[in-house]
């Protein structure tokens, strides 16, 4: 039996203030981005298949205003333009943010320019700073980030959008509200490695689902590696491990690259056990019991849902689901399993610590 839930709570358009808009551009012109065809392709994947791009967000919220964009390509540059209309297009960044008076950012890049990019934002005074997975590659560069943010007053946002995603939603509702009892293990695979890339949403649900914080990490990496088409400096290895949780709850991963195994996101408690499937969420008691819960086939997409939050924040300060201490938390348990793989396994307690915090992993 499936029943669906309706009330998915926020704030809808129509009860925000409706006298302002905001400007916005985007650094990063490719496929999360700006669901670039041809980057697309390069990576074996489907526009249609995104929870949501930035660019498609941006112009579709009723009080945003997209008015740039840039990117290193003049390809990706040239078809951003073609699909949007936007003509203020950039080869470099910094050129856009001396000309233009932005009130929100997204920074789609990879990985390794998240940081220089949006401190740079933040420091001139944009005040939210939406962006991607994973939120840097090594620690203190999420921290400076952070920091900044921080200090300067400006939103940082990152896009783990399961966060807002209507299903992932109704799973922690039903864990926090005790559906499954004393929660005592998650169980964690999929099935294309990359703990840093994939990893990342998967470690953040864990945390947003069971509001619990990660305390240490034993892992391996893969030595399966597949190729990375942004460039053979980017290593993201699969790997698997357990994760320790406040309270004693431990978090077994497999995410190795071969697996062959089917994808599970599985939370197991002491009355119950709840599975985030592919469109619902399933709880099976202990007792033989079986219950199943869908979200509307109607719901907003997660980028519009942040997009959405963002807003929010401009007019009034709220608070957003996701942010940029949930990024470095995600990142740090990554880069856990890379310290505790250098210690041939050993377990690795979090927060991070000297080296390993200054320890660079190009994850894309």
């Amino acid at each position: 039996m499936i029943r669906t839930i309706l009330n998915l709570g926020g704030k809808s358009v129509s009860q925000e203030k409706q006298q302002k808009t905001y400007r916005a551009a985007i650094v990063g012109l490719g496929f999360v981005g700006a669901g670039d065809p041809v980057s697309a392709e390069a990576l074996g994947q489907r526009v249609e298949d995104l929870d949501g791009m930035h660019a498609q967000a941006l112009a579709a919220h009723p009080r945003v205003q997209l008015i740039a964009g840039a990117s290193r390509d003049e390809g990706r540059r040239r078809r951003f333009g073609e699909r949007t209309g936007v003509t203020r297009l950039y080869a470099d960044w910094r050129e856009m943010l001396a000309e233009q008076d932005l009130d929100l950012v997204s920074v789609a890049t990879n990985s390794p320019y998240h940081a220089e990019i949006a401190v740079a934002f933040a420091e001139a005074g944009v005040r939210a700073v939406l962006c991607e997975k994973p939120v840097a590659t090594r620690l203190s560069d999420a921290d400076r980030m952070v920091d900044t943010c921080r200090r300067h007053g400006a939103l940082l946002v990152l896009n783990h959008n399961r966060r807002w995603h209507p299903l992932w939603q109704l799973a922690r509702r039903e864990i926090q509200r005790g559906a499954l009892g004393e929660v005592r293990q998650v169980h964690l695979r999929w099935l294309s490695g990359r703990l840093g890339n994939i990893g990342t949403h998967f470690f953040d649900a864990t945390r947003h689902l069971l509001g619990l914080e990660a305390e240490a990490v034993s892992g391996t990496l893969d030595a399966n590696v597949a190729p990375d088409c942004r460039g053979a400096q980017f290593h993201d290895p699969g790997g698997w491990g357990i994760v320790q949780f406040e309270h004693g709850v431990r978090a077994f991963v497999d995410a190795r690259q071969s697996s062959g195994a089917p994808f599970e996101f599985r939370v197991v408690g002491d009355q119950a056990q709840l599975l985030v499937l592919g469109n619902e969420v399933r709880i099976e008691t202990w007792n033989g019991e079986r219950s199943s819960l869908a979200a509307p086939p109607d719901s907003p997409n997660s980028m519009d849902l942040a997009v959405g939050e963002i807003v929010n924040f401009l007019d009034a300060g709220d608070a957003c689901r996701s942010s940029g201490e949930d990024g470095r938390a995600a990142l740090e348990i990554i880069l856990g399993f890379h310290a505790s793989h250098r210690r041939e396994g050993q377990w690795v307690p979090l927060p991070l610590k000297d080296e390993d915090r200054e320890h660079e992993v190009l994850i894309g």
